[in-house]
Formats: structure tokens, C-alpha cells, sequence
């Protein structure tokens, strides 16, 4: 009976060996054109933020005063010196950062609790079907689609004393006010402050727990509806805990943004808050550009970014550890 040779590439009998060039599986080639697609944004993102950070850090540890930005080799290295002058609450530049710190974390809790309040309240109700809902959704949403300097300018001339339509309707139509106060200086303007930024943030809130509604199933409202659950008890059952991971993102997004929010009491006091309104940002904006220390305010700004990431990164380990717990 005649048998059949099996000869392998190298001319040798027998089956071919593991490890030949011809076994061997071959790895697939990985195309550039993801990473060419990536590379504008990932140089904008260096240009822009990581650059000027780095930037910053440097500054912070220089004496930069005015004498010195011309030229900043002849700034002399202070290391640790500015960061040291801008803790230190027992003196004027730390008890004046100590006092904007304060004021910026009363407005930052005032703020995002009252925008998650008047957003939540307000996707709750336009979650059913009626005649003109679209219209009112796109209302609501016109503050967050204005641009920043239109709004906060709009607000600046509704709270002016004589002339601005909030005094006008409180004393003039509503007689809730005796005498026409002052918005924009003394002790209202941290509530002016905070009912633009309310104003501009609650959109915001509204149209995330919006969208985050319309992923809970309808089947949850109609079994709780059928074991009697009225109003309150399916918001506080249904509603709330399916709302909790669109709920923990944007808290954190709105705290971020307000706690760093430049653009607001800039425009509304022109870059010169009342002490009642000294929010951190702007704070560093006097100390930087007014006082032309940009040491000084480049410690004050390292030490924000430094708060607000340990404040990040304590939120995000809590909110996973009750995630895992559940």
C-alpha cells in the first residue's frame, strides 16, 4: 500500500513545525488615520490649556511685579514664598482670599442648588405630552443658548436703581419696597449675582434631567400608579433613584462651573466686585492685572486648581463607593 510524504516548506518530511515563519499569526497593522484625526485637537489642547497651565505653575514661583514682565529672566525665584504670603489668613492678602473663598462657596452651594431645584422642577413637569410643550421647552431653554456678555448685560441695565425694570416692578407696580435699593453695590449685589447666575444655570439643569427622564420606562410609573403611589411617592420612588447617575454628573459639572465662573461678576460689576460679591476668580483677576503681581495671583490660581481637583476627586470616590455599596 503506497504512503503519502508530507513535506514541509523547508523540504523535510513530516507536518510543519509550530513556529515557522508561516505559522506564525501576524499582527494587524495599525492604520495612522486615527491618530492623524487626533493630533489637531490634541495640539489645540496643549496650546491652550496644558501650555498656559504649565505656564502658571512657573509664574507662581517667581516674584513677576511689574517691574519684571517685560523681562521675566530678571524675575528672582521665589519658590514656595507666594504660595506661603497668599495662605497665610493671618495676613491681609490671606484673610482677603480667605473672605473671597468664603463668599465663592455660599454662592457656588446657592447657585447649584437652586438651578438642580428650579431644572429638576421644571422636566418633571413638561415630562407628560400637552399643547404647547415644545414652545415652553424652548423658552426655557433660551437663557443657556444666549451668549454670556448678551444675558449678563441685559441684567446689568434691569438692575440699575433708577431706571431698571427689577426696582420698577418691586417698588413701582408691586409696592414690595419702600425705597429703590442698590443691586449692583453693597449687600444686594451678592443676591444680584446669584439671580443671574441661577438664571443661566437652571436651563442647563433642565434640559439634562429632561433627557434623562426620557430613558426611564414608562412600565415603572404605570406599577407604581397601580399600587396606589401618588405624585410625591413616585418622584421620591421612581424618579429621583432612576434620575441618581444623570443627577451625580451634573452636579459636578455645575459646581465646577460655578465655583470657577469669571465671565458673570465680570461683566455684571465690570471687574471690580463689591466685597459681597469677591467671588475667588475675580479676586485673582485684581490681584493679577490691577496690582500687576502675577506671582501672587499665579499661587492663587495653582491653589484653586489644586482644591478643585481634590474636591473632584473626593466627589468621584464617594459617588463609586455608594454605587458599589448599592
Amino acid at each position: 500500500m503506497a504512503t503519502t510524504t508530507v513535506h514541509d516548506a523547508t523540504g523535510r518530511d513530516g507536518p510543519p513545525r509550530a513556529g515557522t515563519p508561516e505559522n506564525r499569526p501576524r499582527r494587524p497593522r495599525r492604520p495612522l488615520l486615527p491618530y492623524l484625526l487626533l493630533a489637531p485637537a490634541v495640539v489645540l489642547e496643549l496650546a491652550i490649556h496644558v501650555v498656559p497651565m504649565l505656564v502658571g505653575a512657573w509664574m507662581s514661583l517667581l516674584q513677576l511685579t511689574q517691574f519684571h514682565i517685560r523681562d521675566w529672566s530678571t524675575a528672582p525665584f521665589v519658590g514656595a514664598e507666594n504660595y506661603r504670603m497668599v495662605l497665610d489668613f493671618d495676613s491681609a492678602a490671606g484673610a482677603e482670599l480667605l473672605h473671597s473663598f468664603q463668599v465663592t462657596v455660599l454662592y457656588t452651594v446657592c447657585s447649584v442648588g437652586l438651578s438642580w431645584v428650579l431644572g429638576t422642577t421644571a422636566a418633571v413637569l413638561l415630562q407628560r405630552p400637552f399643547r404647547g410643550r415644545g414652545l415652553l421647552r424652548a423658552l426655557f431653554l433660551t437663557p443657556y443658548a444666549l451668549p454670556v456678555y448678551t444675558a449678563v448685560i441685559t441684567w446689568s441695565f434691569l438692575f440699575q436703581r433708577d431706571n431698571g425694570l427689577v426696582n420698577h416692578v418691586l417698588v413701582d407696580q408691586l409696592h414690595l419696597l419702600g425705597d429703590r435699593p442698590f443691586w449692583l453695590i453693597g449687600d444686594n449685589s451678592f443676591v444680584a449675582l446669584l439671580t443671574v447666575s441661577v438664571w443661566r444655570s437652571w436651563p442647563f439643569a433642565f434640559l439634562c434631567v429632561m433627557a434623562g427622564l426620557q430613558n426611564i420606562p414608562a412600565d415603572l410609573y404605570e406599577a407604581a400608579a397601580m399600587d396606589g403611589a401618588g405624585f410625591w411617592r413616585r418622584l421620591r420612588s421612581v424618579t429621583l433613584p432612576m434620575l441618581r447617575p444623570v443627577n451625580l454628573v451634573l452636579l459636578l459639572v455645575l459646581f465646577l462651573w460655578t465655583f470657577n465662573d469669571f465671565n458673570t461678576p465680570y461683566v455684571l460689576f465690570g471687574g471690580s466686585a463689591p466685597e459681597q460679591a469677591d467671588l475667588v476668580s475675580i479676586h485673582i483677576y485684581r490681584s493679577s492685572f490691577k496690582t500687576w503681581d502675577f506671582g501672587s495671583g499665579s499661587a492663587m490660581s495653582v491653589a484653586l486648581l489644586l482644591f478643585l481637583l481634590l474636591v473632584t476627586a473626593g466627589y468621584l470616590l464617594l459617588t463609586n463607593r455608594r454605587r458599589n455599596d448599592a
